[in-house]
């Protein structure tokens, strides 16, 4: 388990992480979201007592990372991948990190095979393609077996076979009562992995609960609709009540419906005498509920996402140096 109690870090005159709480809780995959800058990586450096917070207090398993006497065994982390000397072979570098741990040589030879590292284990780390860093930073998270794992951007540069093995092995570990925690800007890959998602902008919490609800809590009720009358359709659609939108590039009598649901369209459709070719509800999803709730804290706004929704083409600075 991780527990952040009014976490906080300051560089200088920039707050990178202002007073969060949160809990990340075992046999959960917990998935961490937020804009560039919005204070991740911060955190996730303060939980491995690479960064010493500034006020508040986390702790991994009851206590701070650096107060485990093993700290291999209670929480495995993958927070730069590429952070290994370029001259050593896979192999050899999980084999000192073993040592050092007092872990016995079978166990590197456990996460070698589970990472997919076997063919390239005696290679040279300078060698590796991105994917195959990402691997070798994975075994080396599960090198102690440990209890809790922090994982930054764990499928970043994995093919979509890499991608697919990412997502089982985390919700294997939560199964296994293990704490998972991991953060991705892959809203889909996030959407299919977590349970859990604790969301962060400009280092504060802006959401934290099940993926369902957080989705839910921005839904939106929209249909899409398409009829060889649109004119009429939308017609009789506002009178009802509803708010229409045409898509942009799209002249084949397609609305966007919000207001009403598809069954109310339908039936509106039908007293109207109108055809229907299309009548599709449209679901939210976990990138539309992100989107929505860091609006205000994205480093940089375009006129695209402008278009595409509620955001404003203006440009901000981050929260972080």
């Amino acid at each position: 388990m991780i527990e952040a109690q009014g976490l906080s870090k300051v560089y200088g005159s920039t707050t990178a992480v202002d007073g969060v709480t949160f809990t990340v809780r075992p046999g959960v995959v917990t998935g961490f979201l937020g804009p560039n800058g919005a204070g991740k990586s911060t955190t996730m450096r303060m939980i491995m007592g690479l960064d010493r917070p500034s006020g508040g207090s986390v702790t991994v398993n009851g206590r701070p990372y650096v107060r485990h006497r093993s700290p291999l065994t209670e929480v495995g982390a993958l927070l730069e991948a590429r952070a290994v000397h370029p001259g050593r072979t896979a192999r050899a570098h999980l084999r000192a990190l073993a040592a050092t741990h007092g872990l016995a040589d079978r166990r590197v030879d456990e996460v070698v095979e589970l990472t997919g590292l076997g063919s390239v284990a005696r290679k040279r780390v300078g060698g590796f393609s991105l994917g195959m860093g990402q691997r070798l930073g994975i075994a080396v998270a599960l090198l102690g077996d440990p209890r809790t794992l922090v994982l930054d951007e764990p499928v970043n540069g994995l093919d979509p076979e890499g991608v697919l093995w990412v997502r089982h092995l985390a919700r294997r570990l939560a199964a296994e009562g293990r704490t998972v925690f991991l953060s991705s800007h892959l809203m889909t890959e996030m959407a299919l992995t977590a349970d859990h998602v604790i969301v962060i902008g400009r280092g504060r919490i802006l959401a934290d609960a099940p993926v369902r609800d957080v989705v839910e809590a921005v839904s939106r009720r929209a249909v899409t609709v398409r009829t060889p009358g649109p004119s009429v359709l939308r017609s009789a659609l506002e009178h009802a009540g509803a708010t229409i939108t045409v898509p942009d590039l799209v002249h084949d009598g397609t609305l966007e419906v919000t207001g009403l649901d598809a069954a109310a369209v339908g039936e509106i459709a039908l007293t109207a005498g109108v055809a229907l070719h299309e009548l599709t509800p449209v679901a939210s999803t976990l990138e539309d509920a992100y989107l929505e709730l860091t609006a205000d804290a994205v480093e940089y706004r375009t006129d695209d996402l402008a278009a595409a929704g509620s955001i404003s083409p203006t440009t901000t600075t981050g929260d972080q140096p």
